[in-house]
C-alpha cells in the first residue's frame, strides 16, 4: 500500500491561483505606512522556519490592508506550524463573511486531514470538488480516500484530475494505486503505455513502466521501455541495461543494430563483431578506436581482423599492411597473441620464414607448453623443409590439449606427406 504524501496536496493548494479581491488601495500602493517593514519581518520569520510568528505578522498585514494575499499567507504558515485546530477556528470565523471563498475551504480540508478527521475532511472535500471541478480539489479528495484505503474512489478522483490536466504525475500516482493496491496491473500499464505513445515518453513514465515490467518479468516490455528511456537519457547505466537485455534474449543482431546506431559502446560492438565473425566490420572499428585512443591493442586487433576478413590472404598488399601493423604493435606490446600471429603469417606465406620462427621462439619462451604455439613452430620447420623436426614436434602437439584442432590435423597430414617424400 502506498504512503500518502500530504505535502503534495499542500503544494497543489499553495500554488493554485490566488483569488482576486477588490481592495481599497491600488496593487502597487501601500495600505499603511509600515507595510513594507511588516512584510520583511514576516518573510524573515518564514526563512528561519518561525511559522507561528510569520502567521501573526501576515495576519496583522491582512487586518491593516484587507489584502487577501496576506490572509492566505497567514493560514499557510498555520499549516506549516501544524496549528491545525487554530486554522480551523479561524476559517470557521472567516467563512461567516467569506462563505464563497473556496480557498479557505481547502485550508480547512488540509487541516482536518492532518488531524486525521477523515470523515469531516472527505465530506468537505467531495463538496468542494463537485463545486469547483478543479484538478487540485480532485487530487485533494483522492488523497483523503487513499488514507481511508478506499482506493477505487481514490482512482475515480485521480482520473477526474487527469482529464483536467493530463499531468504525468497524476497518471503515475493513479498507476501505482491500480497496480499495487487494486491489482489491476494490465490497466495500470495500459494507461502508462497510452500516455507514452500518444503524448510522448518521459523519464517518470518510463521508470514506472520499468518497475512494473521488471516485477512482471516482462523482458520485451523492459527492452521496449529502456529503448525509449535511452532517447531521453543516454547515460552508460541505461546503455548497460539495454545491452544486458539483448544479451539475455540472445538477440545479437538487434544489439549490433542498436550499438551501430547509437555508438554508445564501441568496445562491446567490437566484441560482437569478433564473436559473430564480422571481421571486415571489426577491422574498421578497431582501427577507428586505435586512431582515437592510440591504444596498440586496437591496432593489433585491427591487423588480425583485416587478415581474417580478406578473401585473398596471399595478397602482397594485404600481407604488407598486416605485417607493418603487427610489427609496430610488438615493439611495445609483447603479448603472445600478436607475436604468434605475426610469426605464423611470415611462415605460412613464406614472407620471411626464419624471422617468423624467431617470433615463435619468443612466444615459446613465455608459453613453452602451448600446443598452438608449438604447432606454429612445427609448421615453420615444415616450411623450411625440415620435415623430421616438424614430424617430431607435431606428434608431441597432437598429444596435448588443443592437439585435436582442425588446423593442427591439417599440418600433421602435410608434414606426414613431406616425411614420406624424404624417405623415398
Amino acid at each position: 500500500m502506498i504512503r500518502l504524501c500530504t505535502f503534495f496536496a499542500l503544494v497543489l493548494i499553495f500554488t493554485s491561483c490566488s483569488l482576486r479581491e477588490t481592495v481599497k488601495v491600488k496593487p502597487n500602493e501601500k495600505a499603511f505606512l509600515n507595510e513594507d517593514t511588516y512584510i520583511l519581518y514576516a518573510l524573515r520569520a518564514e526563512q528561519v522556519a518561525d511559522n507561528k510568528s510569520a502567521s501573526k505578522l501576515f495576519k496583522t498585514l491582512y487586518k491593516k490592508s484587507e489584502k487577501k494575499e496576506y490572509l492566505y499567507r497567514s493560514l499557510e504558515n498555520d499549516l506549516m506550524a501544524r496549528e491545525n485546530e487554530k486554522l480551523i477556528q479561524r476559517v470557521d470565523a472567516l467563512q461567516k463573511e467569506n462563505s464563497s471563498d473556496v480557498r479557505l475551504l481547502r485550508y480547512k480540508v488540509v487541516a482536518l486531514f492532518e488531524l486525521n478527521r477523515l470523515d469531516k475532511a472527505i465530506l468537505l472535500s467531495v463538496s468542494l470538488a463537485s463545486k469547483t471541478k478543479e484538478a487540485n480539489d480532485y487530487l485533494l479528495t483522492s488523497d483523503i480516500y487513499i488514507k481511508r484505503q478506499e482506493f477505487d474512489l481514490a482512482v475515480k478522483y485521480l482520473e477526474s484530475a487527469y482529464v483536467k490536466e493530463n499531468n504525468e504525475k497524476i497518471l503515475d500516482k493513479m498507476s501505482i494505486i491500480l497496480y499495487v493496491n487494486l491489482g489491476r496491473k494490465k490497466e495500470a500499464i495500459a494507461h502508462l503505455e497510452t500516455y507514452s505513445r500518444m503524448i510522448g515518453s518521459s523519464k517518470l513514465i518510463c521508470l514506472r513502466l520499468i518497475a512494473f515490467y521488471s516485477n512482471d518479468n516482462n523482458i520485451d516490455g523492459l527492452l521496449s521501455t529502456y529503448l525509449r528511456l535511452y532517447e531521453l537519457d543516454k547515460s552508460p547505466k541505461i546503455t548497460k541495461r539495454i545491452i544486458q537485455i539483448y544479451a539475455y534474449k540472445q538477440d545479437y543482431v538487434s544489439l549490433i543494430n542498436f550499438l551501430e546506431k547509437s555508438r554508445s559502446d564501441n568496445e562491446v560492438l567490437l566484441q560482437l563483431y569478433s564473436s559473430l565473425k564480422y571481421y571486415d566490420k571489426a577491422a574498421v572499428l578497431a582501427l577507428e578506436l586505435y586512431s582515437k585512443t592510440l591504444n596498440l591493442e586496437y591496432l593489433g586487433q585491427s591487423a588480425i581482423y583485416e587478415y581474417e576478413s580478406a578473401q585473398d590472404k596471399s595478397s602482397k598488399a594485404l600481407l604488407k599492411s598486416v605485417v607493418i601493423k603487427l610489427e609496430k604493435v610488438i615493439l611495445q606490446n609483447k603479448g603472445t597473441i600478436y607475436l604468434n600471429y605475426l610469426g605464423y603469417i611470415l611462415i605460412d606465406h613464406e614472407v620471411d620464414i626464419k624471422k617468423g620462427m624467431m617470433y615463435i621462439d619468443k612466444v615459446l619462451a613465455i608459453r613453452p607448453k602451448s600446443a598452438f604455439y608449438l604447432d606454429s613452430k612445427a609448421w615453420g620447420f615444415y616450411k623450411l623443409g625440415q620435415c623430421k623436426k616438424a614430424d617430431k614436434l607435431i606428434k608431441k602437439v597432437t598429444q596435448m590439449k588443443g592437439g585435436d584442432d582442425p588446423e593442427v590435423k591439417t599440418h600433421q597430414k602435410a608434414i606426414a606427406k613431406c616425411l614420406k617424400k624424404e624417405k623415398r
